[in-house]
C-alpha cells in the first residue's frame, strides 16, 4: 500500500482549511466525538474520553504511512478555529476508491465547512493519491450527513440493507459517490 502524505501546503478554500492533527486538538475533538450525532452514526467510540482522542491523534502518522488513511483537523481559513474532521478511510488500493467521512463540532454546523472539507479531500485524493472514485455512506436515518453529500457534489447511488453494524444493531446507508469529473 501506498504512504499517504500529508498536502503540503494545508489544502485550503479561503474558507475551510485542512491541516494535521495536532496533541493540542484533543480537547475539542474530545468534544465534538462526545456530540450524540457523532456518537449515533459512526464507529466512534462512546463515550468518548480524552485517552481515545490522544491514542486517535498519536496514531494518524502510522495509519498515513501504512496507506490505511487520511484524516485532517478542518479549521476556519482566516483565524484557524477548530471546526470539525474530515477523513478518507477503508482504502480499496486495488480499485483505487475510499470511503470519506466528516464531523462538524455542534456550534459549527450548518455554515457549509462540511460540503467544503469534503470537496478539498476528495480533489486531493483524485489528484495527489490516485483514487478514482471517493464514498460517502452515512445512515438512513441521518438526513443531515446525506444533505452534506449532496452539498458536496455526490451522486446518489441507492440504499445499502443492513450495511453498518453500530451498538449491535443493524442500520441501512446511502450509498453516495464522488468522481474525478463531478468536481
Amino acid at each position: 500500500m501506498p504512504e499517504l502524505r500529508l498536502p503540503d501546503p494545508p489544502l485550503s478554500d479561503g474558507v475551510v482549511r485542512l491541516r494535521e492533527f495536532a496533541p493540542d486538538d484533543v480537547g475539542w475533538v474530545t468534544e465534538g466525538c462526545q456530540d450524540s450525532g457523532v456518537a449515533r452514526f459512526t464507529s466512534v467510540p462512546y463515550p468518548y474520553t480524552r485517552e481515545h482522542a490522544r491514542e486517535w491523534i498519536a496514531g494518524q502518522p502510522d495509519r498515513r504511512a501504512r496507506g490505511e488513511g487520511l484524516h485532517l483537523a478542518v479549521t476556519a481559513a482566516h483565524d484557524c478555529v477548530p471546526l470539525g474532521a474530515v477523513g478518507m478511510g477503508r482504502i480499496d488500493w486495488d480499485h483505487l476508491r475510499a470511503e470519506m467521512g466528516y464531523w462538524i463540532l455542534p456550534a459549527e454546523r450548518g455554515r457549509g465547512a462540511a460540503p467544503r472539507a469534503l470537496r478539498l479531500l476528495a480533489a486531493h485524493g483524485f489528484d495527489a493519491v490516485g483514487l478514482q472514485r471517493a464514498e460517502v455512506i452515512p445512515f438512513v436515518a441521518n438526513p443531515s450527513s446525506q444533505r452534506v453529500a449532496e452539498k458536496a457534489g455526490c451522486r446518489r447511488e441507492g440504499v445499502l440493507r443492513s450495511y453498518f453494524l453500530r451498538g449491535g444493531e443493524r442500520h441501512d446507508c446511502v450509498m453516495y459517490s464522488l468522481l474525478p469529473g463531478d468536481l
